[in-house]
């Protein structure tokens, strides 16, 4: 048996009276959902108010830092840095006032970055645009690169999902879902390096990788130009970031 539907600025009639599954009616910013999630993006937390029966307004806000710690692959010593940060909002649609929700919106902020250093045992060998070189044993090679996901600093949504943040009854507790992709534009790419590299196994021919005046400093960045240029082709290709998510959401009256 459904509740009934009260006028426009009526007070808000008791939810302890209804049916656990009965649809109740929302007024305006009535109620207010609270969640949480684990997704891509991090630690999920975020906030939701209905406007109507078919539309809810939502918050959201996204973080994550992680540090690896020092590991090593084949000479090369990693240490990878994740940086997830983003802050949105969304209108939340729900056809035919079921549960079945259609999302759009944007991340009007966007700060979602990866990063890694590496220090490059000495005498260890590396490709770079097809050329081959060798860490210098009396100045290793160090290096940094920067993973930007966040070339569209208002970065547009959209996403389909199950559930309703707010339920429309007397329920606390829901647990919705969620499944979409957000733009990020490009991905960008920097590398800086240091140290000295070397040409041949033996290290005769070696130099400072800043030393543009030396031949094989001038080949060395020359490589990993060509690099940069391949990777950031490739990266192209990669311009939305998947949304997958399953909330976990306490709403109670405000109103």
């Amino acid at each position: 048996m459904a509740a009934p539907n009260p006028a426009l600025g009526a007070a808000n009639p008791q939810r302890e009276g209804v049916p656990w599954a009965a649809v109740w009616h929302q007024q305006i910013f009535s109620r207010i959902g609270i969640g949480a999630d684990v997704s891509l993006l991090g630690i999920g937390i975020k906030a939701t108010t209905p406007l109507d029966d078919y539309f809810d307004l939502r918050g959201m806000f996204n973080f994550l830092g992680y540090t690896s710690g020092r590991f090593e692959v084949d000479g090369f010593n990693i240490n990878a840095n994740i940086h997830m940060a983003s802050i949105g909002a969304a209108a939340d649609f729900y056809p035919k006032n079921s549960m079945v929700r259609l999302s759009g919106g944007a991340y009007l902020y966007n700060g979602n970055k990866l990063s890694a250093a590496t220090k490059i045992a000495g005498g260890t060998s590396f490709t770079l645009d097809g050329q081959n070189y060798y860490s210098s044993t009396a100045t290793p090679l160090t290096g940094e690169a920067v993973l930007g996901l966040n070339t569209a600093k208002v970065a547009p949504m959209f996403s389909f999902g199950f559930g309703r943040f707010v339920p429309h009854s007397n329920r606390h507790w829901s647990f919705p879902s969620e499944i979409g992709a957000f733009y990020m534009g490009a991905p960008t790419i920097t590398v800086s390096t240091a140290g000295e590299v070397c040409t041949d196994k033996a290290q005769t021919k070696c130099t400072d990788v800043g030393d543009q005046s030396n031949p094989i400093g001038i080949e060395f960045n020359n490589s990993l130009n060509g690099q940069l240029a391949r990777w950031r082709k490739d990266l192209d290709k990669v311009k939305f970031y998947p949304i997958f998510a399953f909330s976990v959401v306490y709403s109670f009256n405000i109103r």
